[in-house]
C-alpha cells in the first residue's frame, strides 16, 4: 500500500489482494470484530503480530523537525506576514512525515509500542541549519500523553507541545488528537499556536492500514495572523487522496486571505498570493530531503530511553517471535505496575525528567480564544511545559549540546 492510498498491490480498497498473511486472517478478523465492539482506549488493545511496530509512540515527536532548514526558515524572515506563511509552510511539510512516512517505509501503518511513564527519546539533527535538538518524554500513562521540545539555538526558534489521542470506532478507527504545540521565535518574541488535525484509519478490511486526515486545523500567531487548513482525505476537492487547502489571513478577516495553499500533504503543494494568484513558494518532499536524526548508541543510553528500554521487545517483533514479545513486554509492564503501586503507597507522583505540569497558561488561553480551541487539560492529565531547570539537572545529562538556547516559555 502506498502512503497516499493509490495502492501498489498490497490492497487498500482498490480491489487488489489483501495484505493480511494467510496464517493471520482469522486473528485479523477477530481484531476487527473486537474494535467494532470496543469502548475505551484503543491503544490498549492487542493487535495481530503482523501489524505491530517496533517503534514506540514517544519517537513520533521527531516528525516535527525532520526538515530542519524548513523548521528554522521563519526566524530569518523580517516581514511578519511572510514569516507566518513560512510557519504554515513548515507545518504542512511535517504532515507527510507525521502521518504517511511509516506506510511508505513499512507497507502500512503499524500499531506503535505504547510508551511507559517516564520513557524518553533524545536526539539531534545536524545539517546546514546547525544543530536542532529533540527531547520527548511520556509524561502520562493514563491517559497516554507525550510531551516534546525541539529547538535550534543558532536560529533562536523552538517548538514545544504535548498530545494525547482519543480513538473510537465507527466503520473505521477515528482518532481525535488532543493537545497543542507552540512555536516561538526569539528574534521577534512571537508565538504560533498550532492545533492538531483529526484523522481516521483507512484500509482496515484489507489489512493495509494507512492514515487519512480530516476536518481542519489552525495556526494562530501572536502578531495577528491566522491560518486554517482544511483536509479532504477522500478527494472531495480534487479527486486525489490526502488533499488539503489552506489560507493565511489577518486575524478576524478569514474572507480576506493573504496567501492560499493547495496540494497533497503527502506530495507537493503550492503557495500563492491570494490577490494575484502568483506563485510565492512551493514545497516538494521529493526535493527536500529528510535529515537523519542522530541518537546515542544503545550502550550509552539511559535505561529510560526508548530504544534501549524496548530493544528486546523490538527484536522479538522483528523476528516474529510473539512468545518472547509477550514475555519481554510483560516484564516492562509489570515493572511499571510495581512503580505505580510504590508511589501510591508513599503518597508521591512520578517525577518527570524534562517537563512539568502547569496551572497557568496565559499565552495558550489568549491565542486559543481566537480560534475556539479548548485546553482539554482533563484529557491530558494537565498542561505540560518544558522545564529548563529540570533539564539542566537531568540524568542522563544532555549529550546533544546541553540546553543551550532553550528556555521555558509561557504556555
Amino acid at each position: 500500500m502506498s502512503a497516499n492510498g493509490n495502492g501498489n498491490g498490497n490492497g487498500n480498497g482498490n480491489g487488489k489482494a489483501s495484505a493480511v498473511p494467510p496464517q493471520a486472517k482469522s486473528s485479523w478478523s477477530s481484531f476487527l470484530k473486537s474494535i467494532a465492539s470496543f469502548n475505551g482506549d484503543l491503544s490498549s488493545m492487542t493487535a495481530p503480530p503482523f501489524i505491530l511496530s517496533t517503534t514506540s509512540l514517544v519517537e513520533f515527536s521527531s516528525y516535527w523537525a525532520e526538515h530542519p532548514t524548513v523548521f528554522v526558515a521563519p526566524a530569518a524572515e523580517k516581514d511578519p506576514a511572510k514569516r507566518a506563511m513560512l510557519v504554515l509552510k513548515w507545518f504542512l511539510s511535517t504532515l507527510k512525515q507525521q502521518y504517511a512516512s511509516r506506510s511508505e517505509k513499512l507497507g502500512s501503518e503499524k500499531k506503535p509500542l505504547n510508551p511507559f511513564l517516564g520513557e524518553l527519546f533524545l536526539g539531534k539533527w545536524e545539517d546546514e541549519a546547525g544543530t536542532t535538538q529533540l527531547v520527548s518524554e511520556q509524561v502520562s500513562h493514563h491517559p497516554p500523553v507525550t510531551a516534546y521540545c525541539i529547538w535550534n539555538a543558532k536560529s533562536g526558534i523552538r517548538l514545544q507541545g504535548y498530545n494525547a489521542q482519543k480513538a473510537s470506532f465507527s466503520s473505521t478507527i477515528n482518532v481525535k488528537q488532543i493537545g497543542h504545540a507552540i512555536l516561538h521565535i526569539d528574534e521577534y518574541d512571537e508565538d504560533y499556536l498550532i492545533t492538531l488535525p483529526s484523522l481516521h484509519i483507512e484500509g482496515l478490511i484489507t489489512g493495509s492500514p494507512f492514515v487519512e486526515l480530516n476536518r481542519c486545523s489552525f495556526i494562530q500567531s501572536s502578531t495577528g495572523y491566522a491560518a486554517k487548513i482544511d483536509y479532504s482525505g477522500r478527494g472531495w476537492i480534487s479527486g486525489k487522496k490526502n488533499t488539503f487547502s489552506a489560507i493565511l489571513y489577518p486575524e478576524g478577516k478569514e474572507k480576506e486571505p493573504i496567501y492560499t495553499v493547495d496540494g497533497q500533504w503527502t506530495d507537493a503543494f503550492t503557495i500563492r498570493d491570494a490577490k494575484n494568484k502568483d506563485v510565492v513558494d512551493t514545497y516538494d518532499p521529493k526535493i527536500t530531503k529528510v535529515t537523519p536524526l542522530t541518537v546515542a548508541p544503545l550502550e550509552e543510553q539511559d535505561e529510560m530511553e526508548s530504544r534501549r528500554a524496548w530493544k528486546k521487545v523490538a527484536d522479538a517483533i522483528a523476528k516474529g517471535d510473539m512468545d518472547t514479545t509477550s514475555y519481554e513486554k510483560s516484564l516492562i509492564e509489570n515493572r511499571q505496575r510495581e512503580l505505580r503501586k510504590l508511589e501510591r503507597e508513599e503518597g508521591r507522583e512520578w517525577e518527570r525528567r524534562f517537563f512539568s505540569r502547569t496551572d497557568k497558561y496565559p499565552l495558550f488561553e489568549s491565542l486559543a480564544a481566537k480560534i475556539g480551541e479548548q485546553v482539554n487539560d482533563s484529557l491530558t492529565n494537565g498542561v505540560w511545559i518544558f522545564d529548563a531547570e529540570k533539564a539542566s539537572k537531568s540524568r542522563p545529562p544532555f549529550r546533544q549540546g546541553e540546553t543551550n538556547g532553550v528556555t521555558e516559555s509561557p504556555s
